[in-house]
């Protein structure tokens, strides 16, 4: 990894911003933790200056903390070290306006590094840092984008349980589980558009909401950037201004994978392509995909780590309630044309668009680790020119039977032993992984659930 130093004065970038904004009171300063929470500080936009010049401290436990922020102290990043501070930079072109504040503020993404300047090895954008850098030892920059869905839910649940929001326009809750249904997006525009709109103030480059198969279930659709960290750093930031913007039109939303049994799970599928450096083309492009040698090797590459990947793909222990033929979520290596029942889907639209459309991941993955996980499959089968075999046509659910890991533990312990994974990711930071979902999987166990005492409580 590069070593980045602290800015020797604010940059134009925050001068151009706040000439712009002279409104402007405060600034979140955000950093994506293991779990893709978004955390941080909150400073008075006269501090901003000084964290241009000088970064701001937060402790290196934050890379350890669980789903419910307390940190995990088998990790060693917590009491083992005095939970000492690192020191986090701002990352370039993240320096803008939170429209949905009632007082104006600003917000600035940034980066962990070790006190002398080095990128530290917890940070889940540095992991996936580590990986870029490999393509770029090739020749190749990565094209990238992302679909990610989401539900709106009520902001009052039902004995814990969420329930679809009231329409605005009809009053009544939705039960339609029609996809692409226009009449459903009408229900819900103000807020829908409104999101929209917050994201191209944030030139977060959403350019399409459709419906989804469940009721007032969406997907967000972000268009392509040639920067794989990017095309992250937008995905974990557009989960933020749902959030907030939901929250505006007085409904909440909802990124888990599998929140109401019976319907259909929230996904993060993400579309990639390579771009030669020297001429900028798509070295996919092929009017018949099957003969060309870099996509094969690429597909046959994640193909053999899609089982090692599991635990960045699905990392918490509702993600693998999403799974199900009915429900579109492939759980088999697999790959094919135009094909949805696949793992990894080759659109075909175009010669020159060719690209993996990998569609196994969770909308409750952290962006950085997901891309990680996959760039580290295609990077593996480019070098390693490893086939994927045939593509499946017609329904895969019907021809394979279910291989991937399909719980937790098992996918930490195909990611713990996996050779491969391990030569791309750090093992340390690997280890850190383990043993934070180690230790909520371990609370999740020794917990009774009400479906125990509804079966055994006056039955046994």
């Amino acid at each position: 990894m590069t070593s980045v130093s602290p800015c020797a004065s604010p940059s134009s970038e925050m001068s151009e911003f706040l000439q712009a904004y002279p409104e402007v009171q405060f600034v979140d300063l955000l950093i994506s933790d293991m779990n893709g929470v978004v955390r941080g500080k909150r400073i008075e936009r006269a501090s901003l200056h000084k964290v241009y010049e000088k970064g701001i401290n937060l402790p290196a436990s934050l890379f350890a903390l669980d789903i419910n922020g307390s940190t995990v102290e088998s990790t060693g990043l917590g009491l083992d070290i005095g939970d000492a501070d690192r020191i986090c930079f701002p990352i370039p072109g993240t320096l803008s306006y939170e429209p949905w504040q009632k007082r104006p503020t600003a917000q600035l993404l940034m980066t962990m590094h070790e006190l002398d300047g080095t990128p530290f090895f917890a940070d889940p954008r540095e992991v996936l840092r580590s990986v870029v850098e490999k393509f770029d030892a090739l020749g190749l920059t990565i094209c990238a984008a992302f679909e990610l869905e989401f539900y709106l839910i009520d902001q009052d649940n039902v004995n814990g349980r969420p329930q679809p929001p009231r329409s605005p326009i009809s009053g009544k809750r939705p039960q339609s589980t029609q996809v692409y249904l226009i009449d459903d997006l009408d229900e819900y525009v103000d807020c829908l558009q409104d999101m929209l709109e917050a994201a191209k103030e944030q030139d977060i480059p959403a350019d399409a909401i459709v419906k989804e198969s469940a009721p007032a279930q969406f997907e967000v659709n972000l268009h392509h950037v040639e920067d794989a960290i990017k095309a992250c750093d937008y995905a974990v930031l557009l989960k933020r201004l749902i959030k907030n913007i939901a929250y505006d039109h007085e409904m909440d939303s909802t990124f888990m994978a599998k929140p109401y049994p019976g319907q259909a799970g929230n996904g993060l599928h993400v579309h990639i392509s390579l771009l030669d450096k020297k001429t900028g083309k798509n070295i996919f492009t092929s009017d018949e995909p099957e003969q060309n040698d870099a996509l094969r090797h690429a597909i046959g590459g994640v193909l053999e780590t899609l089982p090692a990947s599991m635990a960045f793909l699905c990392p918490n222990v509702n993600s693998y309630r999403r799974f199900g033929a009915q429900f579109y979520v492939p759980n088999a290596p697999s790959w094919g044309l135009d094909n949805r029942t696949v793992a990894l889907r080759v659109p075909t639209g175009s010669a020159d668009a060719v690209r993996i459309e990998h569609r196994v991941a969770g909308a409750d993955a952290n962006p950085y680790l997901m891309m990680a996980a996959i760039l580290s499959g295609i990077h593996h089968g480019l070098t390693n020119q490893i086939e994927p075999g045939a593509p499946v046509e017609g329904n895969s659910y019907e021809q394979l039977e279910q291989s991937l890991p399909n719980n937790l533990r098992d996918a930490l312990r195909e990611l713990d032993d996996s050779e491969v994974l391990n030569k791309y990711i750090s093992p340390d930071y690997i280890d850190v992984f383990v043993a934070c979902k180690e230790s909520e999987l371990s609370e999740f166990e020794v917990s009774i659930s009400d479906l125990e005492y509804n079966w055994y409580l006056h039955t046994v």
